[in-house]
């Protein structure tokens, strides 16, 4: 794989000079293949150890645990550091740099990068610097996207999304679209609010630090696709890229677990931008992967207490299912011409069933991982139930 990534560098035409956009397109593939086989050993040997050591004592498995997140915090670094550098030399090379649309889009990606580092740094520093830093950090970010919303908004109000797309958005796709995000928000709210209602603590130091953990690893494993699994209009099967955010989110519970997934989602933005209208943007990124905080729903169900890996599948299918309406309510209103069946809305429900797909790899790793005690009896340390006097 190494040798293909450096074979497609000299990839030349007949003339001898290189294709950049060839070679950027082969360096990211390969590249991604090399740190998806990285990806499946370092878990295998992190598994491997954990088996064979059988931690008795608590704090032998903290120590297990303050490595296995060190390794991965650093592959993280590392593969978003690479994607990345390649995905913007890759709008740099095509002119996409000055785009009215992806400008805004990778300017985003690196306010939300920027952001999450920069927090995280603050918290280093002390209470008070992490607060002004979770400010501006948050400020930041809220005006980039609104900024990009903006210019989607233009993007489409002057025909260039459907010219680029081929994507037609009638008045009722685009009524629907807008009623759709407006719904699923609604829920969001509803279950931050009222579901995640016994989080009386506020986003503090330390639950900040987590999602900046799990957001980036997350991210990671988003680039790391199953091959064969990438659908054309976006949409693809990866090694479950949404374990970090569904774990974060049964540690912490709903109401910050839906922050990360929101955030996460903005990231996706920058990854694999489909950027046709903006409340498809809303639909298709934060608000469908936001729902992921759903998976801590069931983190303090006592019937179930006994039974961790059950509280963890049913509360990540419940958030999979979030995710699938929404991107169903994107395919039908804002992808109708791409439908390749009479009925748009069977089209859209068959084109994103690739969600259960995703989150079954998910739900088999996690309940693997939630099978372990030790990790059960830290990941319910952050349970806001059992923090409370």
């Amino acid at each position: 794989m190494l040798q293909s990534l450096l074979a497609s560098y000299t990839e030349a035409t007949e003339s001898g000079y290189v294709y950049p956009e060839v070679w950027t397109e082969y360096a990211k593939n390969n590249l991604a293949s090399v740190f998806f086989y990285t990806a499946i050993a370092l878990a295998v040997l992190l598994f491997a150890v954990g088996a064979v050591v059988r931690f008795k004592k608590e704090e032998g498995f903290k120590s297990y645990l303050t490595v296995a997140i060190s390794l991965a915090c650093g592959f993280s670094v590392t593969v978003i550091l690479a994607m990345l550098s390649l995905e913007f030399m890759e709008m740099a090379e095509k002119g996409y740099v000055f785009d009215l649309v992806l400008q805004p889009s990778a300017v985003l990606g690196a306010v939300v990068v920027l952001g999450i580092a920069a927090t995280y740094i603050c918290y280093l520093f002390g209470e008070t610097a992490f607060k002004i830093g979770k400010i501006v950090s948050l400020s930041a970010i809220g005006a980039a996207l609104a900024a990009l919303l903006i210019c989607v908004g233009v993007y489409y109000a002057n025909g260039t999304a459907e010219e680029i797309n081929g994507a037609t958005i009638t008045i009722g796709e685009n009524v629907g679209l807008y009623v759709g995000a407006l719904v699923l928000v609604g829920i969001l709210l509803f279950a931050a609010l009222f579901l995640g209602r016994k989080d009386k603590r506020g986003f503090d130091s330390k639950s900040i630090a987590y999602a900046a953990v799990c957001i980036a690893m997350s991210f990671a494993l988003s680039y790391l696709k199953i091959p064969g699994f990438t659908l054309p209009q976006g949409g693809s099967v990866t090694i479950a890229s949404l374990l970090p955010l569904a774990v974060y989110s049964y540690m912490f519970g709903v109401k910050k677990g839906i922050f990360a997934g929101f955030i996460y989602g903005i990231l996706q933005i920058v990854q694999d931008p489909w950027l046709i209208h903006p409340a498809q943007i809303l639909l298709d990124y934060p608000i469908a992967f936001a729902g992921i905080g759903l998976a801590g729903l069931f983190a303090d169900f006592k019937p179930l207490e006994k039974l961790p890996q059950v509280q963890f599948a049913l509360g990540t299918v419940l958030g999979s299912l979030f995710r699938f309406v929404s991107h169903v309510l994107s395919g039908v209103f804002a992808f109708s011409e791409y439908s390749t069946l009479d009925n748009v809305w069977a089209y859209s429900l068959a084109y994103n069933s690739f969600v259960f797909a995703d989150i079954a790899i998910v739900i088999v790793v996690g309940v693997l991982v939630f099978c372990s005690k030790s990790f059960v009896k830290q990941a319910r340390k952050f349970h806001t139930a059992k923090e409370r006097p």
